[in-house]
């Protein structure tokens, strides 16, 4: 449909987690990685990764999720943290807290913990003085109680 397109660098889906698949342990990622089994322990995008994450309807994590680009419409025991975007489709399912830049959230999904937006980090400017000095450049302003 119209404005409907997807905007944003996220990486190749580059692992698949096929149905009936159960792992036990930590995974690390890079690209991207889709879920239609289930993980009991923590899923990670590595430092700096455009990767993205997607659980499909059978798809369930019991542990927590860190990644850039979250698409939910299966089931995530534990505290999700997404640095970019997610998306929580019609049967997702978050029970514990998620922390969030931006969101979107259709009819029926469902959040059992507390949802907390996370401002993007933004790199002060660095400038370099005479002296050669690194300083990051701030700005704070503050106006006298009336």
């Amino acid at each position: 449909m119209w404005g409907n397109s997807k905007k944003g660098k996220v990486g190749k889906i580059q692992t698949l987690i096929g149905h009936g698949t159960e792992i036990k342990g930590d995974i690390s990622f890079v690209s991207g990685l889709h879920l239609d089994g289930s993980i009991e322990g923590n899923l990670l995008a590595a430092e700096g990764a455009q990767g993205v994450v997607i659980i499909s309807e059978q798809g369930q994590v019991s542990g927590d999720v860190h990644v850039p680009y979250l698409i939910l419409n299966g089931t995530v025991n534990g505290d999700v943290h997404v640095s970019e975007r997610i998306e929580l489709h019609q049967k997702a399912r978050v029970n514990g807290n998620v922390y969030y830049n931006l969101m979107e959230m259709s009819v029926g999904a469902e959040i059992n913990g507390n949802m907390v937006h996370k401002k993007p980090l933004q790199s002060p400017r660095l400038e370099h003085d005479k002296d050669k000095k690194t300083k990051a450049e701030t700005s704070i302003s503050a106006k006298p109680a009336s």
